[in-house]
Formats: C-alpha cells, sequence, structure tokens
C-alpha cells in the first residue's frame, strides 16, 4: 500500500497519542535506545541503530536504504556524476517521481572531481554560452549543480544530468515556492583571482527544465560566503545564511523588487538584535540567552552588497548586526523558519535558531511589531548533536538535521518541536552528511554522504516514532 502524506501524518499523531503506554511497555527498550555508547538520545524516536553489514549507513530497525547516485558513474548526458555531494532539494515530478536539484561543493583545485573528467576532456561537449566561468587554462570550473529524476515507487534512478557549471564552492541553497533551487556559491573568489568573473553568488535553477541552464547570477542577494536560502511563499522574502570559518558572519534577508523574479534586485539586509553589538547570539565569552529565549529582531539595510573588498559583514556589524557563528542549513515551513550555525555555543558543538517572521515582514509596521527570534537548541553533549549543518522539517514537523565533523562518526539527528534530540542514522565514518530533504509524499527521505559523494533514498516506518 502507498503512504500518502496524510496517512503519513495520521499515522505518526496516532502513534505519538500511545506513547505514555508504549513508555511504559518497553521502559527496558528506552532506556538502550537513549545511550548507545556513541551516540546519545533524549527521547526514545525510532530505537537503537542496526550496524550496516555493508557499512554504509546504520538505521534503526524496520528501515533501509537505496543508493541512487554515486560520484564518478557516468550520467544520463555523458558527464560524470561530479563529487563532493552538498545540499539538495526535491519537487514532485508527477507519477510517483521526484526531481531532486543537488548541489557539488568543488573548488577551484577540484578540478579532476568534476564532470569532464580527470583531464576535463568532456568539457568540450558544453555549449560555451552554459559555462558560468573558466580558470586560467580556459576550462570550466567545476563547481554546478545536477538534476536527477528518480522513481519512488520503483525504488530507481531514471536519469540525471548536468544543469549548472563553471561556478565555485556550490555548498548549500533552498527550494523555492515557485519549484526551483537557488544554489549558492561558498566563496568569495574574485575576477582576476585564477578566475574570469566574481564568485560568491546565487543561482536558480528551474526543477522542471532540462540541461544547462543559463547562469545568471542573482546579484541583489549579495556576494559573501553563501551557505543556504529558503523563502517565505507569503512575502516572496528570501532568507541567507553564511558561513565564514571565524565564526563571524550574519544573517541576511532580501526584499525583492519582483517576487515573481529574484533577478528584479531588491533590498538586503542584515539581522540585529535588541542590544546591537552587545549582543552576541553564540554564547561565547558571555552567555547571552538560553535554549528557549526569544529576542526581538531588527533589520539593518546593508549597501556595496556586491561586496569588492570583502567587508559587508564588517560594515553591517560596525551598523549593529548579530554574529553568527557559521550559519548552515535553513528551512523555511508554515509561518516560521529554522536555521543551522554549526560552531555556535559555549563548546562549540552548534546552535539552532527559530525565526517567526512578523506579520508585517518587511513593512513599515514592523517596527511596532517585530519578528522573533528564538535559540531553539543548544546541546551541551557532542553525542547528542555535534556540528549542524544541512536541516529540513519533517512532514510531521520535526528537524532533520545532518551533521558535519572532520572527523568520525557523522549523524543524522532529528529534534522534535520541543526541542529533544534523537538519532536517526549514522555514517561509519570518513565524510559529512548534507542535502537532507524529504519527497513531497513523505515518504523517502534523501540524504548526501559528502565525498566522494553517495546520494541514499530512505525508507521506512516513519509513524513508528515513540516520544
Amino acid at each position: 500500500m502507498r503512504i500518502t502524506r496524510r496517512r503519513l501524518i495520521a499515522g505518526s499523531a496516532a502513534g505519538l497519542a500511545l506513547s505514555g503506554l508504549a513508555r511504559l511497555a518497553d521502559g527496558e527498550a528506552r532506556a538502550d535506545a537513549l545511550d548507545q555508547g556513541a551516540y546519545r538520545n533524549e527521547t526514545f524516536g525510532y530505537g537503537p541503530l542496526v550496524e550496516d553489514p555493508a557499512g554504509v549507513f546504520d538505521l534503526p530497525a524496520g528501515f533501509s536504504y537505496t543508493i541512487l547516485s554515486e560520484a564518478g558513474r557516468p550520467m544520463s548526458d555523458g558527464f560524470l556524476t561530479p563529487q563532493k555531494l552538498d545540499g539538495m532539494g526535491c519537487f514532485a515530478a508527477g507519477h510517483d517521481r521526484v526531481v531532486l536539484v543537488r548541489n557539488h561543493e568543488l573548488t577551484a583545485v577540484d578540478l579532476d572531481k568534476g564532470p569532464f573528467g580527470p583531464d576535463r576532456s568532456l568539457a568540450a561537449k558544453l555549449p560555451k554560452d552554459r559555462i558560468y566561468d573558466v580558470s586560467e587554462d580556459g576550462l570550466p570550473f567545476v563547481g554546478g549543480t545536477t538534476r536527477l529524476i528518480y522513481d519512488l515507487r520503483a525504488r530507481r534512478l531514471v536519469s540525471d544530468h548536468l544543469s549548472l557549471t563553471g561556478t565555485i564552492r556550490n555548498c548549500a541553497g533552498g527550494t523555492t515556492p515557485w519549484g526551483s533551487w537557488l544554489s549558492c556559491e561558498e566563496t568569495t573568489q574574485g575576477k582576476g583571482v585564477e578566475a574570469g568573473k566574481d564568485h560568491g553568488w546565487v543561482f536558480e535553477i528551474p526543477a522542471a527544465g532540462k540541461g544547462l541552464i543559463d547562469p545568471v547570477p542573482l546579484k541583489g542577494l549579495g556576494r559573501f560566503r553563501h551557505e543556504a536560502a529558503a523563502v517565505d511563499p507569503r512575502t516572496g522574502i528570501v532568507y541567507l545564511t553564511e558561513d565564514e570559518p571565524d565564526g563571524q558572519g550574519l544573517f541576511y534577508r532580501f526584499l525583492p523588487n519582483d517576487r515573481k523574479s529574484l533577478a528584479a534586485g531588491g533590498k538586503l539586509q542584515a539581522l540585529a538584535l535588541p542590544e546591537g553589538v552587545d549582543a552576541d547570539s553564540r554564547n561565547r565569552d558571555v552567555r547571552y540567552w538560553g535554549a528557549g529565549d526569544w529576542r526581538d529582531a531588527r533589520w539593518i539595510d546593508l549597501d556595496g552588497t556586491d561586496n569588492p573588498y570583502e567587508d559587508m559583514r564588517f560594515r553591517g556589524r560596525r551598523a549593529g548586526a548579530t554574529w553568527f557563528s557559521r550559519g548552515e542549513g535553513i528551512r523555511f515551513e508554515k509561518d516560521e523558519l529554522y536555521f543551522a550555525c554549526t560552531s555556535g555555543g559555549p563548546n562549540g558543538y552548534g546552535q539552532i535558531f527559530r525565526y517567526k517572521p512578523s506579520a508585517a515582514e518587511g513593512q513599515a509596521g514592523e517596527r511596532d511589531a517585530p519578528g522573533r527570534i528564538q535559540l531553539f537548541s543548544e546541546p551541551s553533549d557532542p553525542k547528542l548533536m555535534q556540528m549542524c549543518d544541512n536541516l529540513t522539517v519533517s512532514p510531521w514537523g520535526h528537524l532533520i538535521v545532518c551533521e558535519d565533523k572532520t572527523e568520525g562518526e557523522n549523524f543524522l539527528r532529528g529534534v522534535t518541536p520541543e526541542g529533544r534530540l534523537y538519532t536517526i542514522a549514522r555514517r561509519p565514518a570518513g565524510t559529512e552528511l548534507a542535502g537532507c530533504c524529504f519527497s513531497p509524499d513523505g515518504t523517502t527521505l534523501f540524504v548526501n554522504a559528502f565525498s566522494p559523494g553517495t546520494t541514499l533514498a530512505i525508507t521506512g516506518p516513519w509513524a513508528r516514532f515513540k516520544a
């Protein structure tokens, strides 16, 4: 029987209603699930992880994965699947099929890991007007995106091809309400620095398109070390995170001139807390707030957003904007959004924030009723979660969060609406997790193992969650 989104959510609600009885009946199993040595849960979740004999991905009993794409494999268009699989979005395509648009965080020194082969000889097949930029040797940079079509019922890849090329370090991004993917460059590599054009932009890739897009940067969204983006369907406002390795990044919003065309420009702003430069969201030297605390937000206009001197964040800070420590994944769901900061918190284990826009967001009336921001989660134990990165919201309202530790195991974590953490999956060793997103019907969770690069489709008894 095919599980519909409505049936899945109803099943989840029923499971939660019975969770009190489940705790009494399964007390010993719950205790085992809460502390597993390498990881710890604050709620039962889906139970202990079962070791994968293939060493690819550990999941709870009853769950399974399908490998649908691997780096280096030939794609349908004749190019090779690029390495370094990062952010990803999922879109309905009809007839039990979905479209995945996937980023590849390949840098200017990863030229042998891209879609054109180690010597980039396959680049000769590219139409020149579809390449954003080339390196000093005249061959395209290998960052960009791929577009995949996957059959949910048959659990197989139907086709895959290159959709954006010639960019650098496409890290994360976000889906739009109108059916496209915003792919973000996490770099400020400039023209003349081994590149023919400035980098650090956002590019829009339609989910329904075929082949390579015309690579037009959305310059109104600013030039900085972009990480991810999320769009409020009510207002068309785009929210953006910044991943600066020194932990001094801003949280942005873009007010579009035309919500139907981001290329038409608009106003870029940065978030400030009530105390201005005296506030520090990171809880570093001084503890500014605790998990669950809310603050009013105000927004500061930014100028010089093409950022030729790479000083926009510092100018924003001097004007009162708030530092966030390595802004990462972001997701808008219903009337609020969540975003992760990988190295925030007093121990650097990471933070997750929640932002609720004003009813008059981006308009003059928001001064009287501003949007509000909450420190939603700040784990003090790395066994609960460490280095939160890409995230999404499940159909039943839980956050699903990827970890990005450079060494050891990385976990896929769940966070309940009350902020309680539990473990969903484990990548035994070697690479971060990224690109988590659900199929629109809620049956399949997609996730990337970053390097060299594998995309997985996870299915199982999602309605079985126990509190």
